[in-house]
């Protein structure tokens, strides 16, 4: 990363994709609360932190010793590389077809390294050798939303869905090649079951039969560390058994949060940004509040669907809830999460920094896109406390797996060093 040309607020943000508060304020020698202070803008960060942070991001690309190296599959606006570069890992190599996903990736993480669009044309010999794969490959094809709008139209779904679902095996010809020491695979909770297991037995034959990797899965509800129900599948494998279990997976020692807990303040705590908030209040822009027509339509909707019997509707909550899962869809209408404004209001839409901070991103993380594309990426991202959690109950077998490989063949620690 060249940080040269980098203003104090500039380096600022880039040290909190990849270090906490609590390691910044350490490394420059200040408290955590000041940290803070200069994230909200309230006090402008001093120009003795710049030759401090562009020299410990100039050494990598999390100011920590790199310990591992990673490629970022599917990588969306990159919350699994956020997790593992938090556990100390470098990320060298990116895949990422979405021109939107793209620009927010690569305003947050820029262009250090080789960046793939579309999966199916990459030749594997490309793709430079690494310690970790990781793969969100995409989950309309085994989702229940996505299942039942394909069957609506008559459209295959799963494998069957040609430009998506046969994706997770451009994945397995690069585990193929590459035989990396550790993979993270995330995808939705109702992949285990499309089908009737069907999709997940042969993933699950692929990688432990074909690709010979010991294989580990475990479904994690996002609600501990977020304040949303969101339950994700991650599939763990390794080159050789190292005895991991997912089991050491641990949840934060505090009460469940709440939305209060992500919710614009509207109080001035906050300093207007951009269209989501506005005034010295820094208020909720009043265009995230539905209009008559729509908040009566959802109304409806849901009393039609009530009466039929059937679970559909909006989901109206206050600061004191947990919210349902943020999905792809939320532009179009918000109907899955929409904020209680008090009686005789309409209730509102989350603004994009909400549904940032709902999926536990950095408050430093640049927006850089019109919120249409910014809830369809958020909706689609990962909880970002999950994966860290996940990427530090796998470092340690994943440097034991890389000592290991080092020992055995030298020129490929060689070839990494120099990726």
């Amino acid at each position: 990363m060249d940080v040269k040309n980098y203003s104090a607020s500039d380096l600022l943000r880039q040290a909190r994709l990849r270090m906490t508060q609590k390691q910044i304020a350490a490394l420059l020698d200040v408290s955590a609360k000041t940290i803070g202070r200069w994230e909200r803008g309230q006090v402008h960060p001093p120009l003795m932190i710049v030759p401090v942070l562009s020299q410990a991001l100039s050494k990598s690309n999390t100011g920590l010793p790199n310990e591992f190296t990673f490629i970022d599959l599917f990588a969306g606006i990159g919350g699994m590389r956020l997790g593992f570069e938090r556990a100390g890992g470098r990320c060298i190599y990116t895949c990422e077809w979405d021109k939107w996903s793209k620009k927010t990736y690569l305003a947050n993480f820029g262009d250090g390294h080789p960046f793939a669009a579309d999966i199916t044309e990459i030749n594997e010999r490309d793709v430079p050798p690494h310690d970790v794969l990781l793969a969100g490959f995409p989950c309309q094809p085994f989702s229940i939303a996505g299942v039942s709008k394909k069957n609506a139209l008559g459209k295959p779904h799963g494998f069957e869905c040609a430009t998506q679902g046969t994706l997770f095996f451009d994945v397995a010809r690069i585990i193929a090649h590459r035989k990396p020491h550790v993979f993270l695979l995330e995808n939705v909770k109702n992949l285990v079951s499309h089908d009737h297991g069907n999709t997940f037995r042969v993933i699950l034959e692929t990688l432990r039969d074909e690709l010979g990797y010991t294989v580990l899965t475990r479904v994690i509800d996002g609600r501990s560390f977020v304040p949303q129900h969101r339950e994700r599948l991650l599939i763990a494998g390794f080159r050789r058994d190292t005895g991991f279990t997912w089991d050491a997976f641990t949840y934060p020692n505090r009460s469940t949060p709440v939305l209060g807990d992500i919710l614009h303040t509207e109080n001035s705590y906050e300093v207007a940004e951009g269209e989501y908030t506005v005034g010295a209040l820094a208020a909720v822009n009043p265009k995230y509040t539905l209009s008559k027509h729509l908040w009566v339509y959802l109304q409806n909707y849901a009393a039609k669907h009530r009466a039929a019997g059937n679970g559909f509707g909006y989901g109206l909550v206050g600061r004191k809830d947990v919210a349902r899962t943020l999905s792809a869809r939320y532009h179009k209408d918000g109907s899955e999460i929409l904020i209680n404004s008090g009686k005789k209001k309409n209730p509102r839409r989350l603004t994009p920094r909400e549904c940032a901070r709902l999926m536990g991103f950095p408050e430093s993380f640049t927006i850089p896109v019109s919120d249409t594309q910014a809830y369809r990426q958020f909706g689609n991202s990962v909880v970002v406390p999950v994966i860290q959690e996940a990427a530090r109950i796998l470092k340690p077998h994943i440097v034991e797996l890389a000592n290991q490989a080092r020992e055995e063949s030298p020129q490929r620690d060689l070839f990494l060093q120099s990726a």
